[in-house]
């Protein structure tokens, strides 16, 4: 198994130097506390717990699995007392509201703690990871008693949190749903169905669940448009606070997967369980998606954490393994073989994880500190700052976890046959990368919402305020030094709008058109979204180099990764744009009668 590091230089780089973060908080008033120092401090702390605690549970939690007996759910050996921990030292409230017992820091310095945690060890993330869209979802939509009974306790982790979204028969399909809500004279609900697929539905990690859950009350219209949101705990509450009676929601079984084995994913039967009503009646798809939006951000660190981990593993051991000789003379005379680092074959699945995983976190690290302008700019500037992440939330979700899985293959690749093996732990990180393609909205749906949604759905403007973003950095940056940065950033971005134009007019023609381009469009997008992170560290790092210092080969080693990604990655755009291109017919023409076995 890959020993964990932090990558905190890299982390401290895109934090303090891209993003300038102290700056930001020093102007937005809710998070001014948030210093460099105080950021650093916290991240140090955060690196030694995920890389003392919960790195060395990565693998025997994989193995042992978690345990189901009549209801009862048993995480891991480990995995209960790395909770407690992670209770006792803060964390779960460190991004919080400060009226609700939270430490009141930028959503960014959660999200870097989150990846710190989940590059460790993603399956017991997975039990505090979904607290936090359960308290935004609370925060948001429910009342002054539902505020006061449930975020105190979800925010200092005695209590945890789920989305109970999905049904046997509807997937993604939410408008099939078939959980229904009926109304009882205390104002309460009887909640019955079934949910399937829920992450840390039950546990032995904290004294309570509060389950997120989307039901429909009786006389509710059908598809979308009739479904409620409640917030149904596994104990009811006390008047004074406490856990009180046991609710009529159960564990039926846990899931067998493919991977994150060490995270329990159920199935829930609710069986006449009271549930409390949020938000209005018949808006629940609304209300959730106030969680959805931040388990995606979420999931996208899921691709990163597993990109990072792999690149780890896979960059030690082509250090140490010795293969064959360089193809331009010995590079280790003294030994049988080189290592096989030297072999051109080997250097560009390195460097493509590199690549990939570091211009993710540049990326993700921009959403994240989008979403604490949201919460803290004037007006204007936050709105500015919402439909930023309108846009580049369904990007980061699908391209990052597409891309970090892809970025967890070349680590087992480097390995060779050993990656197969399962002691090195290269497969396993390949097994537990894979489901971020599919949950909290599958690529393709992801791709629809961009196309669909933000980009034609809003007449191009949301795709236009982000393309002048481009525009003014590669005005700023025109000279020589970095031409060949921004003369192919600018060719893309324009591309990227014709693109969208097109797209557009054939939608027009005829609605098949958007879905056939939607999953090369996303991922054209994503490419040309990682171009414009890459020329901002590129153009700082040739900057950093060119002052000299001590760190001059962190900056060296940052500008020659920006240069392969522009080489060998960014042309990959072109097929995606070929493929839109490409039209819907060799899609569609084909009746169904024929795809016969």
């Amino acid at each position: 198994m890959p020993e964990y590091k932090a990558p905190l230089r890299d982390i401290q780089f895109v934090l303090h130097e891209l993003l300038q973060s102290e700056s930001l908080y020093q102007r937005l008033p809710a998070y001014q506390e948030a210093s460099r120092e105080l950021m650093d401090a916290v991240l140090g702390e955060a690196a030694k717990f995920a890389e003392n605690v919960l790195a060395p549970l990565y693998q025997s939690g994989d193995e042992e699995g978690c345990h189901w007996d009549d209801g009862v759910v048993t995480t891991p050996a480990g995995f209960a007392d790395a909770y407690q921990q992670f209770v006792a030292n803060g964390w779960p409230a460190l991004a919080a509201d400060p009226e609700w017992g939270g430490q009141g820091m930028p959503n960014l310095l959660g999200i870097v703690v989150n990846e710190l945690a989940g590059t460790a060890n993603w399956p017991w993330l997975m039990y505090p990871g979904l607290s936090h869209g359960a308290i935004k979802t609370i925060e948001a939509h429910g009342d002054d008693a539902q505020k006061a009974t449930y975020l105190t306790r979800l925010i200092e982790g005695s209590w945890s949190g789920t989305m109970c979204l999905t049904e046997a028969h509807c997937g993604s399909d939410l408008g099939l749903l078939r959980t229904r809500a009926e109304p009882r004279e205390d104002g309460s609900y009887a909640i019955t169905g079934t949910k399937i697929f829920i992450s840390a539905g039950e546990h032995d990690m904290a004294e309570n669940i509060v389950h997120i859950v989307l039901a429909r009350l009786p006389d509710a219209p059908e598809g979308t448009k009739g479904i409620s949101l409640f917030i149904v705990p596994k104990f009811l509450a006390r008047e004074d606070g406490a856990v009180g009676e046991r609710n009529a929601v159960h564990c039926a079984s846990l899931e067998k997967k493919m991977g994150i084995k060490a995270s329990a994913t159920c199935v829930m039967n609710f069986d006449g369980a009271t549930g409390y009503l949020i938000g209005p009646p018949n808006r629940g798809l609304n209300a959730m998606f106030t969680f959805m939006n931040t388990a995606r951000i979420g999931t996208a660190i899921q691709g990163l954490a597993h990109g990072e981990l792999a690149w780890q593993g896979s960059l030690a051991y082509a250090r140490e393994r010795l293969a064959m000789r360089s193809l331009s003379g010995p590079k280790n005379p003294e030994g049988p073989a080189d290592p096989i680092i030297v072999h051109p074959d080997v250097r560009r699945l390195l460097l493509s994880q590199k690549a990939l995983v570091e211009g993710s976190r540049a990326f993700l690290y921009y959403l994240a500190q989008q979403s604490d302008i949201v919460d803290s700019a004037e007006a204007e500037e936050a709105q500015a700052a919402e439909n930023r992440l309108a846009l580049l939330t369904p990007i980061a979700k699908a391209f990052v976890t597409e891309t970090g899985f892809e970025s967890a293959n070349f680590g087992l690749q480097v390995f060779g046959g050993h990656g197969y093996i399962r002691e090195w732990g290269m497969e396993q990180i390949v097994r537990d990368a894979r489901i971020a393609m599919l949950y909290e909205g599958t690529t393709g749906i992801q791709a629809m919402d961009l196309i669909g949604r933000k980009v034609l759905g809003s007449g191009g403007k949301l795709l236009t305020d982000f393309t002048a973003l481009i525009d003014d950095f590669c005005t700023q940056h025109n000279d020589e030094a970095d031409a060949r940065f921004i003369e192919p950033l600018v060719h893309y971005k324009d591309e990227w709008l014709e693109l969208s134009l097109k797209v557009g007019e054939l939608a027009m023609q005829n609605p098949e058109e958007a879905g056939a381009a939607a999953v090369d469009y996303l991922m054209y997008s994503g490419y040309v979204v990682l171009a414009w992170c890459w020329a901002r560290m590129a153009v700082l790092a040739r900057q950093k180099v060119a002052e000299g210092g001590d760190d001059k080969a962190f900056y060296e080693a940052k500008l020659m990764t920006a240069e392969f990604y522009f080489a060998r990655l960014l042309p990959r755009a072109g097929s995606h744009r070929d493929a839109v291109l490409a039209g819907s017919q060799s899609l569609m023409q084909m009746p169904e009668a024929l795809f016969a076995l």
